[in-house]
């Protein structure tokens, strides 16, 4: 007996990420999809059986891969985006029927990179087979630095920005406890949440949005300490990249247009390079130039993403400052009243 599943619109709301790869969302989850509720509807699969058929598929795909041949190439790249197509549907699948775990987050992870570690070798090692030329062997090992570097440079990074608003968390509501306050939010929260927001165009839209806690505090700033009701009612809101989108505010414009497209920012990531070696280079027969072309552009978006970490670092700087500022001017005017 078919389960009782969701009509289609529900359960894109419910599986697919509000934001997302662009390969994931123009050309995997049309299939993935619909692919899901089906699975749901009609069979027991599990998340973690969709795993090991992800990462049985690509381990297909590289066996097609050391063959060298173009037309294995072909299909090595076909199998390849089935491959990715499975992975991404064992995580809709977990958020449709609720039977996601952390063992199953774990071994997608672990099966995704022991992926593209097999792929690049057998890539790059049929070619090497076919041309007798050394530089694919260098290229096996640049694909699989490069996937590492990615992921171990995002793990970082969300710790350190983890690790920023822990520690503003803690001073606000150290500051804000005594006048009974609301919590503070984050202004990338905000718009990640409010896409159709325009910081530049839509002022209507985004006043509620704005900061109401300075990240530069002066004694003229802070000299009416006692808070009004309505400041009382609402969350004071931290933009930790205030001086990001002040350099480039034609990049807020762009990034506003993706996000209502359901598109991330980060347009190059490690899937876009995953999919440009092992997809596009085969499906075309020019693994070398997709390769070094994929493989620049992931660095590039990879160093804006450290330099916005650097611009942010200074935003977040500059609010534990305004809170050492703020402490004396209240004590004071504590004091005195």
């Amino acid at each position: 007996m078919p389960r009782d599943i969701p009509p289609l619109a529900e359960i894109r709301r419910i599986t697919e990420k509000k934001r997302d790869a662009w390969w994931t969302v123009m050309l995997v989850d049309p299939v993935a999809t619909p692919l899901v509720r089906w699975t749901a509807r009609h069979t027991r699969a599990t998340p973690n059986q969709l795993t090991w058929g992800a990462f049985l598929v690509g381990l297909g795909s590289a066996a097609c891969f050391a063959q060298g041949d173009w037309r294995w190439l072909l299909l090595g790249a076909a199998l390849y985006h089935v491959s990715f197509i499975f992975d991404c549907m064992d995580g809709k699948l977990a958020r449709l029927t609720g039977t996601g775990s952390v063992f199953g987050a774990w071994l997608d992870f672990v099966f995704d990179r022991i992926r593209v570690l097999v792929c690049s070798v057998a890539l790059m090692g049929g070619q090497y087979a076919r041309t007798d030329d050394v530089l694919y062997l260098w290229l096996a090992l640049a694909v699989a630095s490069l996937d590492s570097l990615r992921y171990i440079d995002s793990l970082e990074i969300f710790k350190i920005r983890h690790g920023m608003r822990k520690q503003i968390k803690a001073r606000m509501r150290a500051a804000r406890k005594a006048e009974n306050q609301a919590e503070l939010a984050f202004m990338e929260d905000l718009l990640r949440e409010n896409p159709e927001a325009d910081l530049e165009t839509d002022r209507d839209t985004v006043a509620p949005l704005e900061p109401v806690a300075p990240l530069e505090t002066t004694a003229a700033d802070t000299a009416p300490l006692e808070a009004t009701a309505a400041q009382r009612s609402r969350p004071a809101v931290v933009d930790l990249h205030q001086e990001f989108r002040r350099r480039f505010p034609w990049w807020v414009r762009c990034r506003n247009f993706l996000l209502r497209h359901r598109i991330r920012a980060h347009l190059i990531s490690g899937i876009e390079f995953q999919m440009g070696v092992f997809i596009i280079g085969p499906a075309v027969d020019a693994v070398v130039a997709t390769t070094v072309v994929s493989g620049a552009l992931l660095l590039v978006f990879e160093l804006a993403i450290i330099y916005k970490l650097l611009l942010s670092t200074r935003d977040f700087t500059r609010t534990i400052n305004s809170f050492e500022t703020a402490e004396p001017l209240r004590a004071t005017t504590s004091v005195s009243s």
